[in-house]
């Protein structure tokens, strides 16, 4: 007998290719999701560098906020 266990079911997790804005900065890791930035070109919220738009592969995530831009 297993106490604490959770049956738990597995479920495919969604991704696809998103669009994201990448830190510039060699020495920086910082990224976000399009659809989650808030100006149309963002500053890095980490060093404050320019970002630059590119592409990953993520887990599909909604945002709900009406002022953000709907994918």
């Amino acid at each position: 007998m297993a106490f604490g266990r959770r049956n738990q079911v597995e479920e495919e997790i969604k991704t696809e290719e998103t669009e994201i804005w990448a830190c510039s900065s060699a020495d920086c890791k910082g990224w976000m999701r399009d659809n989650f930035k808030s100006e149309d070109t963002p500053k890095c919220p980490l060093c404050n560098a320019d970002m630059e738009k590119s592409t990953k592969v993520l887990q599909v995530v909604d945002n709900p906020h009406p002022t953000m831009k709907s994918s």
